[in-house]
């Protein structure tokens, strides 16, 4: 069995660097308009953080950046400000996309992931 990464030693170095906060994030793909479910989720990655004196990021799950509408993303932001928070950062999946595909690569190269060549 592999070790996790939640090893004491990480844990210490966590509480080094942001003590005891908790960072969350509230990640709408930006391909439609936010309904309840949403505002539900939205209350509680904002309030969690800010009840453990931690931030909250506005996280845009653009896995496909360029089929996105900015209308979307632009109502979103309105919606979040309409319900009294202000993100900590705003930022997009695809602002990852590099380091996600190392992460992958490495994954398989651990045989902890593997690439799936059938066809539908």
């Amino acid at each position: 069995m592999k070790s996790s990464n939640n090893s004491k030693e990480a844990m210490k170095q966590h509480q080094e660097k942001f003590g005891n906060a908790v960072y969350t994030r509230f990640p709408p793909e930006p391909n439609g308009y936010l309904h309840i479910g949403h505002c539900k989720a939205m209350r509680f990655d904002f309030m969690l953080a800010k009840v453990n004196n931690g931030k909250c990021y506005l996280r845009f799950d653009d896995t496909n950046p360029t089929k996105e509408n900015r209308e979307y993303i632009d109502n979103i932001k309105e919606n979040v400000e309409f319900m009294g928070y202000e993100p900590w950062q705003v930022t997009h999946s695809s602002d990852n996309f590099d380091l996600l595909y190392e992460y992958a690569v490495r994954l398989i190269k651990q045989g902890d992931a593997f690439v799936c060549s059938e066809n539908q």
